[in-house]
């Protein structure tokens, strides 16, 4: 024991187990460091959660959506379709008169009934005509459909081939070819009817296909197919 100055009583001496506590661990420090560290972290996700539902953030539950748009109110109306016109197709060009067709022009009527192309004389062995490639022949009748008498001329027809080439008809062998009744500049009264031959000289190559009739060199004219 120690002896203080006079006046003052002793001071003891320290026992064991007692004196001034030890001081605090460094651990304990360093683990208050690392609560406020993580204190602070939790401290921000809340207020970050805050600011999330007060700007629409947070559960989806808690969000009430928008009602969409009526489909009907917001769609454009359905735009009517355009109606074309459809192309109009050209009309068909009718079939052209063939072998017996009864077909008219001016104040004839006409009828072809045969083709023979097979000749290249025509007549008799004293009088007749002799082609210079082939004789066509087109056998026809004519009937006069108007009110007065009318001529029929022969050589007021055309023969045609399949190019569109005319070949006219020959008048001296249609002469010898009509014995019985005559094409050439034949006066048919109106009602009355004749029957005849035109006769057309062509190269033995040629293939008609077609006639064309006319009551007079300055009609129209009518085809007719001949085959």
């Amino acid at each position: 024991m120690s002896y203080p100055p006079s006046g003052q009583p002793p001071i003891p001496a320290p026992q064991p187990g007692y004196g001034p506590p030890p001081a605090a661990p460094a651990k304990k420090k360093r683990t208050g460091l690392v609560l406020g560290i993580v204190g602070g972290v939790l401290g921000l996700c809340c207020v970050g959660g805050v600011a999330a539902v007060a700007f629409g953030g947070g559960d989806d539950k808690d969000v009430t959506a928008a009602p969409a748009p009526s489909d009907a109110a917001e769609a454009p109306a359905a735009a009517k379709p355009v109606q074309t016109k459809e192309a109009a197709e050209p009309a068909k060009k009718p079939d052209t008169p063939g072998l017996g067709d009864a077909v008219r022009d001016g104040k004839f009527e006409f009828k072809v009934s045969k083709l023979d192309c097979s000749k290249t004389k025509v007549g008799s062995d004293l009088l007749g005509a002799k082609a210079q490639g082939k004789f066509c022949q087109i056998s026809l009748t004519i009937k006069n459909i108007g009110k007065e008498a009318q001529y029929f001329d022969g050589s007021s027809q055309k023969a045609l081939d399949s190019k569109g080439t005319e070949y006219s008809n020959d008048t001296e062998a249609e002469i010898y070819a009509n014995e019985d009744s005559s094409t050439f500049l034949n006066e048919i009264n109106p009602g009355n009817s004749v029957k005849g031959k035109l006769i057309f000289d062509v190269p033995k190559s040629v293939e008609l296909t077609k006639i064309e009739l006319h009551d007079s060199m300055f009609s129209g004219g009518v085809e007719v197919a001949l085959s």
